[in-house]
């Protein structure tokens, strides 16, 4: 198959949502249907009899959220389907916002009941300051949530986007009856099924055909034929240049947790969604079906087999095909650098691939080389650009709790903070380690896993700080700054200087007093 074909066949989009929508179940069941998995496990909060095969770290199998990206990679009517399925919770926040920088699309996920959250929003803001185009399922229909045109009305004011029903409920909740896809023109009826049973569709290709009544009754009847007479008078009709540019986006119900609705979101998304798209880079734009070779590392995951203790770089290939054992050359480093063992991914599940095209994210064994953000070539001077790293709002000094175990402690830091579970500064007046995070929870992730993954005991000690923001221009300006703010300087683990401001006074009148100076909240990495 040329390259251009293996391109075209691939689909690498995010899962998104507010924690509790249904995000991970929903990633389930696209495997389930994919025949990726004979069986789903429910994510149950706090409950957690069978975990999702998406959460694979002990911590999350005990919370029952996933806290990290994980990657998921299957094959569907002859088309590879790489899904990642992102932490929900605003704590792991920045981990989502970099999986996007991986993607060529997003399915967003939203509660019937609850509509718009907090979480959704930035994520769904994220999206489009990138132009990337974006699916709406709108789950957990078995249950009794907002009016259909009123839940889509939610959507488009608070997320301003502009939506395309490609399928409509037939009630909801106890009055829950069916789906009807208006693409395929296909009816779904619906009933609580097994984990494993797939409903099966019923073609009706026209709503007077008299079989419709039968299935789901004359009241339910008359009401789609309303409902959808104005779908088809207020909303637009699917475009695919519109839907790809992120002007529309189309959107789907459904029951996750029932597998309902779900075959027909999978079967659109795999005609609709783009195929893998260019990548911007500072020195150029990087095409998928260029010849060479190109990727970046998007995420780091340390002990993802506790067993052996290693590291997995993931890869987003962008252009050209990755081979097992060539020579690539790690940019940063200027080092030529072989891979025996590149693996592709079904959770914690890992195998082998001797070569991938661009789309596909390739696992690669780590022994320290690799931060996020760097690039892989052959031979090119390429920096990927949209990689994000946010100011944190939480900070903490974190010590050694046992002196026995300084080197795991040491080891385990250095590992979490190149995963980007949080950030790491290091205190110019006194060398301290300060860790700074977007929520508390993340401290606790941290706790758990050194001690738990690394054998290292560790204790915080609160730290008042306001803001912490990286400082670059003017030479001058800079060194003096350093000199007269040498209690509130700090390096990050890239040696970028940072200033960690008490109060939003201390870093006004900061700024104000080096005008030549940036006072910077997101840096790229």
């Amino acid at each position: 198959m040329s390259l251009k074909a293996e391109i075209q066949r691939r689909r690498t989009f995010a899962i998104v949502s507010h924690p509790d929508a249904g995000k991970t179940t929903l990633t389930e069941k696209l495997l389930l249907f994919g025949g990726a998995i004979h069986e789903a496990g429910a994510v149950k909060s706090n409950k957690i009899r069978k975990t999702a095969t998406s959460d694979f770290m002990e911590i999350e199998k005990q919370r029952g959220i996933s806290v990290a990206t994980s990657v998921m990679g299957f094959e569907y009517m002859d088309t590879k389907v790489n899904i990642l399925d992102t932490p929900g919770h605003k704590d792991f926040a920045e981990d989502t916002y970099r999986t996007l920088s991986a993607v060529d699309s997003v399915i967003a996920v939203v509660d019937a009941a609850k509509g718009v959250e907090e979480q959704t929003l930035k994520l769904v803001e994220v999206c489009r300051m990138r132009d990337t185009p974006i699916i709406f399922f709108i789950n957990k229909l078995d249950r009794e949530g907002l009016e259909s045109f009123d839940l889509l009305d939610e959507i488009e004011k608070k997320l301003k986007v502009k939506l395309c029903p490609l399928a409509w409920n037939i009630g909801m909740g106890r009055n829950l009856k069916g789906i009807y896809d208006l693409r395929r023109q296909r009816l779904t009826l619906f009933e609580a099924v097994e984990k494993q049973k797939k409903p099966e569709p019923i073609h009706i290709t026209d709503l007077d055909d008299p079989s419709l009544a039968s299935h789901i009754g004359l009241t339910a009847t008359a009401k789609l034929k309303e409902e959808l007479e104005l779908v088809t008078g207020v909303y637009p009709a699917f475009e695919s240049e519109k839907f790809l540019s992120g002007e529309i986006c189309p959107v789907f119900f459904g029951s996750a947790l029932n597998n309902f609705g779900v075959q027909e979101l999978l079967d659109t998304f795999i005609e609709i969604a783009p195929w893998p798209q260019p990548m911007r880079t500072e020195q150029r734009l990087v095409r998928p079906e260029e010849e060479a070779f190109s990727g970046f590392v998007f995420k780091i995951h340390a002990n993802i087999d506790p067993n052996h203790r290693n590291r997995i770089a993931f890869v987003k290939v962008c252009s050209g095909v990755f081979q097992r054992n060539n020579y690539y050359t790690h940019v940063r480093l200027d080092k030529k650098l072989r891979f025996s063992s590149p693996t592709a991914f079904m959770a914690s599940k890992k195998e082998v691939v001797d070569e991938a095209f661009p789309g596909d994210i390739v696992g690669l064994y780590d022994v320290g080389n690799f931060k996020i953000g760097d690039a892989l070539t052959e031979g090119e001077d390429l920096k990927f650009l949209g990689i994000p790293s946010f100011s944190p709002e939480l900070f903490r000094y974190i010590e050694n709790a046992d002196p026995m175990k300084s080197k795991q402690l040491q080891k385990g830091i250095e590992q979490l903070m190149d995963e980007g579970v949080a950030q790491l500064f290091t205190k110019v007046s006194n060398g301290r380690r300060v860790i700074g995070t977007v929520g508390p929870l993340q401290f606790e992730v941290i706790e758990y896993r050194l001690l738990h993954e690394y054998g290292a005991t560790s204790r915080y000690e609160q730290l008042p700080i306001h803001k912490a923001c990286w400082v670059e221009g003017d030479a001058e300006e800079l060194a003096d700054l350093k000199k007269k703010k040498h209690g509130s300087m700090a390096v990050d683990k890239q040696g970028r200087d940072v200033f960690l401001a008490d109060s939003q006074f201390i870093l006004q009148n900061t700024q104000q007093n080096y005008p030549k100076l940036r006072f910077l909240f997101k840096a790229e990495l």
